[in-house]
């Protein structure tokens, strides 16, 4: 017997008394854990948090929205744009400088890896874990369309920052496909020496459009 039939045989063996009809749904489980541990202004949290994993934080009212992202975009050079169908267009600057890629072909790998960037909303924002979810719905895109661009531009609502992980996922479709994102991509497995893009953007900004003046 090998260690695969092992693993099988003791799950049968602990199943062994589990009628044929019962579901995961029948066997009430405790729930009365903490859910969050997030203190104070979740919106200054999760700004911080996602800070600490080296990304740029950006805060500004509805009405400065747009022109704040034509900003950063202008920051960083970008001359080519991914975005995603359903993105809203009153967020987009008027006026740019960049040529504007949509994905309803769909975009090939290759095209994909020669443009600049790429601007997305998102699903959920974790302000303990400074976490941004994308679940591939309106204004996000199919995942490939965040992994291959070089920068991301990420706007998150301040309605949409939960305090912590159990609140997120109560907010989330587990049928669909779920990206956590904590900062831009990197990695330490090579001597210890951190390489930022192998896995996904080397650089990561959010815009959180909050409803007061920004900073």
């Amino acid at each position: 017997m090998n260690a695969r039939d092992t693993v099988l045989e003791r799950i049968r063996t602990a199943l062994a008394d589990v009628p044929d009809a019962e579901t995961p749904e029948h066997i009430e489980v405790d729930r009365a854990y903490r859910r969050s541990h997030a203190e104070g202004d979740l919106v200054e949290l999760f700004a911080e948090r996602v800070a600490d994993y080296r990304a740029h934080v950006v805060q500004a009212t509805p009405a400065d929205a747009a022109r704040t992202v034509g900003e950063l975009l202008s920051a960083r050079g970008v001359t080519s744009l991914v975005v995603p169908a359903g993105f809203p267009e009153d967020l987009l600057p008027q006026g740019g400088s960049w040529h504007r890629l949509s994905d309803d072909g769909p975009l090939t790998v290759a095209e994909l890896e020669a443009a600049d960037a790429v601007l997305t909303t998102a699903a959920v924002g974790i302000a303990v874990t400074g976490t941004i979810v994308l679940d591939t719905g309106p204004g996000q895109g199919r995942r490939m369309l965040t992994l291959l661009p070089d920068y991301h531009l990420c706007v998150v609502r301040a309605e949409q920052i939960v305090g912590d992980v159990p609140d997120a996922i109560a907010m989330l479709d587990p049928a669909r496909p779920l990206t956590f994102v904590s900062g831009p991509s990197a990695t330490s497995d090579i001597e210890l020496d951190r390489v930022e893009g192998v896995h996904g953007p080397r650089t990561l900004d959010v815009l959180i459009i909050t409803q007061e003046q920004s900073a």
